[in-house]
């Protein structure tokens, strides 16, 4: 379908656009119905509330952002969704998620505007605004399936779709296909799955990596054992033990599993691999841009948390503590709920310095694999 702005009828207003009939600039940004949207319903009960106006435009603001995420989402997923993704499409990626990175950071920096509203400011029209909640944002549950935010990862309030979308069925129709759909975190998960250099009849990094944190951790014991003070000695001992353990959770597949059962983890174990290979050799030109494409989705996560944050102190500020939130939510109580890791998507990103080693310990590429990276 056709977006009704793009039509070449003639317009005795229009200004012509190279041979063709085009739109002027309010015809084209269909500014008529974008700027006859702010409806302020305490001025149709005739008691207008200043403040109202600006909790209308920001919010509409937010869902306009949204819609461009989306967008940008919808484009990555399909570049994607393919065997082979060659470089000039790394490169596009890496392009659109920095584009969602700054739009995201302009949305957290959107809250302290809505902060110059007082509690009293707030108080005189949140009577209109009920039942709406911003957990009825379409856009912003689609925003978190497109990433791959779980259903059974969400507080069970926010798992209730009947509640806030029941009666519109176009909306649980979106919500349903976003769900259906494969997920930012799963394509990334088939990407990083074909890392080069994983495989077993090749470079082999994995055998190598487990090779290279066996003598480092030998070599720190060595060392260890040279303490003279006792009990310095035991702690340093029992430190490289617990280091040791920690490393067994990415080397045991099924300690691995386990914790991705469990909602520690998100990654397959294979993706996990490729995840921390990238990590390791980012300076190495073939790597470059996929290490800066995971930089980019943890910066996609922390900027996601950091809005949920500021949304939470702004509503502890407007309402309390105590109050309902306006959708039938327990408000302050619920949104905090949200700030945990089971609403980061990209949670392993997070982690993968855990298993870091120092850079001399690391595998060295050889010359057929850095051939094969050539290519």
């Amino acid at each position: 379908m056709s977006c009704p702005y793009v039509s070449t009828e003639h317009d005795e207003h229009a200004v012509p656009l190279s041979n063709e009939v085009g739109k002027i600039y309010g015809e084209y940004l269909m500014l008529d119905k974008l700027l006859d949207a702010q409806c302020m319903l305490s001025k149709e009960d005739k008691r207008p509330v200043h403040d109202e106006h600006l909790f209308i435009v920001t919010h509409q603001a937010y869902e306009l952002w949204f819609k461009q995420i989306i967008f940008e989402f919808d484009s990555i997923r399909d570049m994607l969704d393919a065997e082979v993704i060659h470089e000039t499409k790394t490169l596009e990626i890496v392009k659109r998620l920095n584009r969602v990175v700054l739009i995201l950071k302009l949305l957290v920096d959107q809250v302290p505007i809505l902060e110059t509203m007082t509690p009293l400011d707030f108080m005189d029209f949140r009577k209109y605004l009920a039942p709406a909640s911003g957990f009825q944002s379409l856009q912003f549950r689609l925003i978190e399936n497109k990433l791959g935010v779980l259903t059974e990862q969400r507080v069970k309030y926010n798992q209730k779709y009947s509640d806030a979308f029941g009666k519109d069925e176009q909306a649980l129709n979106a919500i349903h296909s976003s769900e259906d759909e494969p997920s930012l975190l799963e394509l990334v998960q088939r990407w990083l799955e074909r890392t080069p250099g994983l495989e077993e009849n090749g470079f082999n990094f994995w055998l190598k990596f487990q090779q290279s944190v066996d003598e480092f951790l030998g070599a720190e014991v060595q060392d260890a054992l040279l303490e003279q003070d006792e009990r310095a000695k035991n702690y340093r001992l029992m430190d490289i033990e617990k280091r040791r353990e920690v490393y067994r959770s990415i080397f045991d597949p099924a300690v691995h599993e386990a914790l991705v059962k469990r909602g520690d983890r998100r990654f397959s174990h294979r993706a996990l691999q490729g995840a921390i290979m990238i990590t390791f050799y980012r300076d190495e030109p073939r790597f470059s841009q996929p290490h800066q494409l995971l930089t980019l989705l943890m910066d996609i996560d922390s900027l996601i948390t950091k809005w949920r944050y500021n949304h939470v102190i702004m509503v502890q500020r407007m309402i309390g503590s105590q109050q309902l939130g306006t959708g039938g939510s327990s408000g302050y109580q619920y949104l905090r709920s949200t700030l945990s890791d089971r609403y980061k998507v990209f949670l392993d990103l997070f982690n993968l310095s855990t298993f870091l080693i120092p850079r001399e310990a690391i595998p060295p590429l050889d010359d057929a694999i850095r051939k094969r990276l050539i290519h």
